[in-house]
């Protein structure tokens, strides 16, 4: 396989410190070769030696011993120095280290199908010892050099994911309500602008519900301001569990009231989310003395439209503000749909779960 065409993987290779002595492999069949190259290397001052005769464990002593610079010999018995070559070029740990052939014959045949092997250099044994030091010196540091390139590089992209992350975190919580957790009135302001011009683009229905939490300022004044929050957050809870975070937004309008944008669904849909809002803040049975049934309960005025050219988003907040007005004003605990019908607003109140609808016979 040639050098080039290898893909590295498993665990980044442990980068040495500045003090690390050069490491050399010698692998060959033939002890006096061995020992010559031995006596060249213990001389020098920074360098180790690590001898091995057998080419079928070469690649292992190679992963256990890691080097600095692997003296590969081209002929050995059993197995063809070139695929010892390969077979370290193929390996995560031993990818990269750097590989002098070590060869009895000065061939360009022979030297072009080594390098295309991926060895690094061609010596023709047995070299002469400044020639030899000299190679292993400039390959060895070569390689710890790019080792520390590699670890800075690493750091440094993991110091920037970091930095990313951070930023990322600080735009969402710049987006959020510190209190309930839901999107904050500047963010809903930002994403009823796209939707509503992306509907007018696609010709889409955009459907807006406004949620307040009946008779809130009382139980506030009467329950105290941290028992206010904690309800704040209860129906806050209950939004997540009926919006779909990836397509709508859900966002604290202001004080206690709450705006969800619908997108992608039919009237008879919003309708449906809207009462099943009310019916599981009711469900809690939170208690407020203030309120007419004992129990914390919201009112929910809702709006849909396909918004035309030239109109603002402020005609659909209008709408479903209208709407909830208008369900406050009829006693509250319920919801009130507008819908746009020839240019016109209608508002329609919805039947309040469980109670018995009768019809003039």
């Amino acid at each position: 396989m040639p050098a080039e065409e290898i893909v590295e993987t498993g665990s980044p290779i442990e980068v040495p410190d500045e003090n690390y002595a050069i490491m050399v492999l010698l692998v060959d069949d033939q002890l006096i070769i061995g020992e010559a190259i031995r006596r060249m290397v213990v001389k020098q001052g920074n360098m180790d030696f690590h001898f091995c005769s057998s080419a079928q464990e070469a690649l292992a002593i190679a992963k256990e011993v890691k080097p600095t610079v692997i003296l590969q010999d081209l002929i050995m018995p059993g197995v063809d120095g070139l695929s010892l070559v390969h077979q370290y070029r193929s390996n995560a740990e031993t990818s990269r280290i750097p590989i002098i052939v070590l060869s009895g014959k000065e061939d360009p045949t022979t030297k072009r199908e080594a390098f295309r092997a991926g060895a690094s250099d061609y010596v023709i044994k047995l070299p002469d010892e400044i020639e030899l030091i000299a190679r292993i010196q400039s390959h060895s540091r070569a390689y710890l050099h790019q080792l520390q390139r590699d670890e800075a590089y690493r750091a440094l992209r993991e110091s920037q994911r970091q930095l990313l992350e951070m930023n990322f975190e600080l735009q969402r919580l710049t987006n959020l309500d510190g209190l309930t957790g839901l999107s904050n009135r500047r963010y809903f302001d930002r994403y009823i602008d796209v939707e509503w011009t992306r509907a007018i683009e696609t010709r889409g229905l955009l459907s807006l519900l406004m949620v307040d939490i009946d008779d809130f300022k009382h139980f506030n004044d009467t329950s105290g301001h941290l028992a206010g929050d904690a309800i704040l957050k209860k129906v806050a809870d209950v939004i997540q569990t009926l919006y779909r975070p990836s397509i709508d937004c859900a966002a604290r309008f202001g004080g206690d009231e709450f705006a969800i944008v619908l997108t992608g669904l039919t009237p008879a849909d919003h309708k449906a989310t809207a009462e099943q809002l009310r019916r599981e803040i009711e469900a809690l049975q939170l208690v407020h003395p203030d309120c007419a049934n004992r129990f914390l309960t919201v009112s929910v005025g809702a709006a849909s439209m396909v918004p035309d050219a030239g109109e603002s988003t402020y005609a659909l907040i209008d709408a479903a503000d209208r709407a909830l007005y208008k369900a406050k004003e009829a006693g509250r605990n319920r919801v009130v749909v507008a819908e746009r019908v020839d240019g016109a607003w209608v508002e329609q109140e919805q039947p309040i779960y469980g109670e018995q609808t009768t019809t003039d016979a």
